[in-house]
């Protein structure tokens, strides 16, 4: 696709995909055998399965901010990743007063999913209420309520914050739950929004320690440095043109299209830097839509094209044979791939930019919650034989830890 023909993507394509809208003119995918839809073989992957328990007790409102724009670095951190991950997603929110007080003030407010959109939706959704903050009881429910991966080689990570004491909870022991954790091969990472130096810190240092995860305390109100880049506008605009490379399928089609379309007006309100973030991140192959968009439900295999429900399409594909609804998915497929390399080479630039200006300027992300979460999860990826590559969409790369001490 020449960058004219870019431009008229960015210009045409707006919300899912809808046979019968304006074509735009390209070179074209090759033709797909008849009833199969062209799509890229996946490589093989690896489960990574990682747990966000935030605290939203009173005061906690700068965190629950600091997850909302965290989110797509971290994920972005891992886009580079060898061998490929399977990433997997789950939320939990503790210490507060709206939830179930037999369940600990503990909400499971997403169980482990692929659908990023959808993590993005209850980050979204989060409201402080005060509460006791019972960390033993959240990393509890992560491991009793979740269904983690049985695979042998995967990277299993709770990620645990708050600005209490962890050891508040005197029916379930951190200590406890944490030696559980180990047996799991479950890591559990311990962020203190306090002074490291503080009364309170020792509890979650030694719930890191326990947890084979890494301490750090953080700033919960602490934003990172942002900084403008010449490519934040563009990356926005193919943001929203790859929303047209979606064909919405089945029960939870126009769900998942409209949330995408959602989450990306809620990043968007947070500043171009979470837009440009977030675009990276639809860039890579860590933002998977199987449950109700065609193209990728096809390319991991989640369906058969041929086994589709008729009454599962859009509109306009129920009119069409086997044959062109192929055509149509391997179309959308490969348009979502040109525009994905555009979004990843200019990432790769707005990364080398912001990384430029920042040395230039003496600042650092470090004692952020981004900066703590990537620093845990790729120490612990490489721990588990994942090599990091360069990763697009992520300004600077996390300083060294040194776990939890």
């Amino acid at each position: 696709m020449t960058p004219k023909n870019l431009i008229a993507v960015v210009a045409l394509l707006v919300g899912c995909a809808v046979p019968g809208a304006p074509a735009v003119a390209d070179d074209g995918p090759a033709a797909a055998p008849a009833g199969k839809a062209a799509t890229d073989p996946v490589p093989p992957e690896r489960p990574v399965d990682l747990v966000l328990c935030l605290d939203t007790s009173n005061s906690m409102d700068g965190l629950i901010d600091a997850a909302k724009r965290s989110l797509w670095d971290v994920v972005n951190d891992l886009s580079h990743v060898k061998p490929l991950p399977h990433l997997r997603v789950a939320l939990l929110s503790y210490g507060n007063h709206g939830y179930d007080k037999a369940e600990g003030w503990v909400r499971t407010d997403a169980p482990f999913t692929e659908d990023l959109d959808f993590i993005s939706e209850k980050l979204f959704g989060l409201r402080t209420n005060g509460g006791e903050e019972y960390v033993g009881r959240v990393i509890g429910a992560s491991l009793d309520r979740l269904a983690w991966s049985d695979d042998a080689k995967a990277l299993r990570i709770v990620v645990v914050a708050g600005n209490e004491s962890a050891d508040q909870d005197r029916e379930v022991a951190f200590r406890d739950v944490c030696a559980r954790a180990a047996k799991k091969s479950v890591i559990v990472n311990a962020i203190y929004c306090g002074n490291p130096d503080d009364a309170i810190a020792p509890s979650w240092r030694e719930v890191a320690k326990l947890g084979e995860g890494e301490f750090a305390a953080i700033d919960q109100d602490r934003r990172a440095p942002v900084c403008a880049t010449p490519y934040d506008a563009l990356l926005g605009q193919l943001s929203t043109a790859l929303n047209a490379t979606y064909i919405p399928f089945g029960s939870y089609g126009d769900i998942g299209c409209r949330n995408q379309v959602a989450q990306d007006g809620n990043n968007d309100a947070l500043g171009a830097a979470n837009t440009a973030s977030r675009a990276a991140t639809k860039a890579s192959t860590n933002y998977r839509s199987s449950s109700w968009d065609l193209v990728d439900a096809i390319k991991y295999k989640d369906c058969e094209l041929a086994k589709v429900a008729t009454t599962d399409l859009p509109a306009a594909m129920q009119k069409m044979t086997l044959e062109e609804r192929a055509k149509f998915v391997a179309e959308m497929a490969a348009k979502r791939a040109e525009i994905q390399k555009q979004v990843a080479e200019l990432s790769l630039k707005r990364n080398e930019f912001i990384a430029a200006e920042m040395a230039k300027q003496g600042v650092t992300v470090e004692g952020t919650l981004a900066s703590a979460v990537r620093r845990a999860v790729r120490a612990q990826a490489e721990r588990k034989g994942f090599t990091f590559g360069v990763a697009v969409g992520v300004a600077v790369a996390p300083a060294a830890g040194s776990g939890a001490k």
